[in-house]
């Protein structure tokens, strides 16, 4: 090959490489923010946590975390669980094996506008679940345990996991029947209790920790020091 044809080659390399960068970078740059407060989901098979999108779907978020807040999926369960495709929420009302209280039972029984975006169906997304009404999701929801780019734009991404894919895994082992449309478990996956965080505080509490202790050391080591010079 001529020089002429190794420059050309060589331009040809460049120009995949700088596509490939721009790629990584749209990619990079069209990933939601994701606020620092989590959620976790505490089950028999493990825990989940995942975090919200408050800048994709905020009224899905308010309604969500409320019903965190209130303690509405306290004894709900897993209703679906469809290897590499979704494991899903059942509604809290009428699911949970608790009664609900009054104020429970109002917001649970809202239903939430459509909130629908360019965010891809990925594995560990989370994404409301409605009927026909594109206005009627409510509680259910899924947790992605694949691509499922069919869903893009017509059901409303929230949020997605930060934690617990090894739980997600233990959930798709399980034995399932099939209902309809619908894989389901033969035994019901509950969620045991629920409670939430904030992720930035909690880092800030590790550091201020951390950093006391290394405080403490030092006054030891000091004390040790001076007792030495001084016996």
């Amino acid at each position: 090959m001529g020089r002429h044809g190794k420059a050309g080659m060589g331009s040809i390399v460049f120009s995949v490489f700088l596509c490939f960068s721009y790629q990584i970078t749209v990619a990079f740059c069209l990933e939601p923010h994701l606020s620092s407060t989590r959620v976790v989901f505490q089950m028999n098979y493990g825990d989940i946590e995942f975090g919200f999108y408050p800048s994709v779907a905020p009224r899905t978020v308010e309604h969500i975390f409320k019903l965190v807040r209130l303690g509405c999926y306290n004894t709900n369960h897993f209703f679906r669980v469809d290897k590499g495709f979704v494991a899903q929420v059942a509604d809290v009302v009428g699911e949970r094996t608790v009664p609900m209280n009054e104020e429970q039972r109002v917001e649970a029984e809202k239903t939430v506008k459509g909130e629908f975006s360019d965010v891809k169906h990925v594995r560990g997304i989370l994404s409301m679940g409605r009927y026909s009404d594109p206005d009627s999701a409510s509680s259910s929801f899924s947790m992605l345990l694949g691509d499922a780019p069919h869903l893009d734009g017509q059901y409303a991404v929230f949020g997605k996991v930060t934690k617990g894919d090894d739980t997600l895994r233990k959930l798709e082992q399980l034995p399932t029947r099939r209902e309809g449309i619908f894989v389901m478990p033969t035994e019901r996956i509950t969620i045991l209790s629920t409670y939430y965080y904030d992720a930035e505080m909690e880092s800030c509490e590790h550091e201020r920790s951390l950093l006391r202790r290394r405080l403490a050391a030092s006054t030891v080591e000091i004390e040790r020091q001076r007792m030495k010079c001084f016996p």
